[in-house]
């Protein structure tokens, strides 16, 4: 990979749900440009993408890879990404990377949770929009109804590039060359479609459309398609079979002449912070410029040590460069620069704007990491994607003694490398609990412990992150003093707690005035609040939701220290809690589950008796989708019930939703497991 100019350059992501063919999709692609030589197959293991073992032995992704190849005179990056919801964080976060989603849709299994979920997605993130329907050879696909489907569920902007022709054996531009018959619909009139939606975007042009009657050139239609994209007024739609071959040469050069370079795309969201707030920041895609990077994605090889993904927005790195890791002092040499092809890790000399890359061996970089040359680049960072959260927990005992030190040091490298684990230590059980998005995604987890670590552990049931808040606003005080022969200790503390709407998490503030507590010893007042509210007040879990308030104390010259006051604003909250009354919160999830419609009656009692709320129910052809809020304790075994209720062929999706009060039936019982403990510790 030379240094390529940003306009000679695409980035790309395939999406979508597990099984779209989107690994055997990437296959195809590298061959039709002549990256690869023959093609992989996901069932012997042996695609550019799905490299790693864990992939060969469940053929399905489990992390993002990217790949080149070029088309013409211009490179492609494109990331194949995981496609499992389990996975869905590992998907998400690698794609800042790129200018383009492109969601890859089963002819036959329709419209997806997935690809309902990555539109909105991709265009809260400015991303431009591409659906790719894929398997269009197959024997049960209703191809016009789908694009009906696409059409009705995803956006009325989704409009066809090409169409299937000759009983889906090749397909037939719509767009270039509007020429031949389609097996269904009109290529002049899906033609004509296309090029009004384009032009709305461009008032001379629709003028001259209108007015003058003019047929428009695609080379006249480029400028305002590339807006129409970027406004997310138009969402390409295209027809392939990964396995035939049928279209995919068509979508090379849809890739290369009509999707955005990231002079095109809309400005990736930089934020800079400074003495008078936080303002976007426009990264400009000038190689001479000061660098400007960002990290995607953190492997850690077994040869090479941590390695950084990055894409360049800004500048340009070489071998040579010295760079920053966010607002980090000392800088690093970069020292060895990869391109990466799947698994195998290709030396280049510099990457400019648009570039993807990855360096070795410099601790300095995690995901999310801006790479900069300069201080004055030290308060840049970009939006941070929203991932969902980890639902499923499960605590992890060593089995050989002395193993503990090597599973922090695991489990740290695991997290750094898949932002949908995160690691706990619960204060009260003197655990270690790892939390991921479900059931697969832990195993897997489990998995790589125990292969790559060799750190064999024994397991628990998942627990349940419950958490305590308030019921009312309450005063407290408490006045510490300890006098024992030498210097003593006081520190007295008045303080109000008031509850906060759910999920605004904690808030300290004082209405002190006269100097009556020093500003100084109001961080050691915080700092004994923060462990009482971790260490929980009625059932021993974490408190949120919580504003409190120091409103006054006593202070003596001599024996005031920060510990008295860590003391005293702990015992203070503790009984301002009490006053105020707490309650246990308990987590919900939002549980998207599709079956056989046959199933929809079963599905629904399911839910009701797991003290379910369903938000929406719909039909998918012979499928049928609902949607609904859950309780996470209720659905510890969700998979086992799923499967027994619809024979196998239902899945489900899970991301947290928010945490409200658990019956009081529940309460007491977390409260009495709270109590019995304490009696016995």
């Amino acid at each position: 990979m030379s240094e390529r100019s940003p306009e000679r350059i695409r980035n790309l992501a395939l999406t979508g749900q597990a099984g779209t063919g989107k690994t055997t999709l990437a296959e195809a692609l590298l061959a039709a440009a002549g990256a690869i030589g023959q093609l992989g197959s996901v069932e012997r293991g042996s695609t550019v993408s799905d490299a790693g073992v864990q992939e060969k032995t469940l053929h399905h992704s489990i992390s993002a890879s990217v790949l080149g190849l070029e088309s013409g005179d211009v490179w492609i990056n494109l990331l194949d990404t995981p496609g499992y919801a389990d996975f869905q964080a590992a998907a998400l976060s690698i794609l800042p990377a790129v200018e383009t989603v492109a969601v890859v849709i089963d002819a036959e299994n329709g419209v997806d949770t997935t690809a309902r979920r990555m539109m909105p997605w991709a265009l809260d993130r400015g991303l431009c929009r591409l659906v790719v329907i894929n398997r269009i050879d197959a024997a049960s696909a209703r191809l016009e109804a789908l694009l009906e489907d696409v059409r009705q569920l995803l956006g009325a902007e989704c409009l066809p590039l090409n169409l299937p022709a000759e009983g889906a054996s090749r397909v037939v531009d719509c767009f270039f060359d509007p020429q031949g018959e389609a097996d269904f619909s009109s290529v002049a009139a899906t033609h004509e479609m296309l090029v009004d939606q384009v032009v709305e975007v461009d008032e001379a042009l629709m003028a001259l459309y209108l007015e003058q009657g003019e047929e428009l050139s695609p080379e006249q239609l480029h400028a305002p398609f590339e807006a129409a994209l970027r406004e997310g007024h138009l969402i390409p739609v295209c027809f392939t079979s990964a396995t035939s071959g049928a279209g995919v040469r068509e979508l090379l050069t849809v890739f290369e002449r009509l999707m955005p370079s990231p002079l095109e795309g809309n400005p990736p969201p930089f934020l800079r912070q400074d003495a008078e707030g936080t303002h976007e920041h426009v990264a400009i895609p000038d190689p001479e410029a000061h660098v400007l990077a960002h990290v995607v994605k953190v492997e850690h090889d077994p040869f090479l040590g941590k390695l950084a993904v990055f894409r360049v927005h800004q500048g340009t790195v070489t071998r040579e460069s010295r760079l920053f890791a966010g607002d980090a002092r000392k800088a690093f040499r970069v020292g060895t620069l990869y391109r990466l092809q799947g698994r195998d890790h290709l030396e280049v000399e510099r990457c400019g704007p648009g570039e993807i890359a990855a360096l070795a061996k410099v601790e300095e970089a995690g995901l999310d990491s801006v790479l900069h040359d300069s201080h004055d680049e030290d308060h840049i960072y970009l939006r941070p994607v929203a991932l969902p959260a980890p639902v499923f927990g499960l605590a992890l005992h060593t089995r050989r003694h002395g193993d503990d030190q090597k599973l922090t040091e695991a489990l740290a490298r695991m997290t750094e490398e898949d932002p949908g684990l995160r690691v706990e230590q619960d204060s009260a059980t003197r655990e270690t609990v790892l939390r991921g998005q479900g059931e697969l995604h832990l195993r897997m987890a489990l998995e790589r412990l125990s292969e790559r670590y060799r750190i064999e552990v024994d397991t628990s049931a998942p627990s349940i992150a419950y958490r305590e808040t308030i019921r009312a606003s309450a005063s407290g005080h408490c006045r510490h003093k300890k006098q024992s022969g030498g210097a003593g200790q006081f520190g007295e503390v008045f303080l109000r707690v008031e509850p906060l709407p759910r999920g605004s998490g904690f808030e300290f503030a004082d209405t002190i005035r006269g100097g009556a507590i020093p500003s100084s010893l109001l961080p050691a007042v915080e700092k004994g609040v923060r462990q009482a509210m971790q260490e929980g007040v009625a059932a021993g879990y974490p408190l949120q939701d919580v504003r409190v308030v120091v409103e006054d104390g006593k202070t003596h010259p001599v024996d005031s220290k920060e510990i008295a006051f860590v003391i005293a604003g702990r015992k203070a909250f503790l009984n301002a809690v009490e006053e105020a009354g707490s309650q246990v919160l308990e987590p919900l999830v939002e549980l998207e589950v599709e079956g056989p419609g046959s199933a929809m009656g079963d599905l629904s009692a399911d839910l009701a008796a797991s003290r379910g709320r369903i938000q929406d129910t719909r039909t998918l052809g012979d499928l049928v989708s609902i949607q609904a809020v859950v309780p996470l304790a209720e659905i510890a075994d969700y998979s086992r019930r799923l499967n027994a209720l619809t024979g196998g062929s239902g899945r489900y999706a899970l991301r947290f939703s928010h945490y409200e009060p658990a019956p009081e039936a529940v309460q007491r019982e977390l409260i009495q497991a709270h109590r019995s403990k304490r009696k016995e510790a």
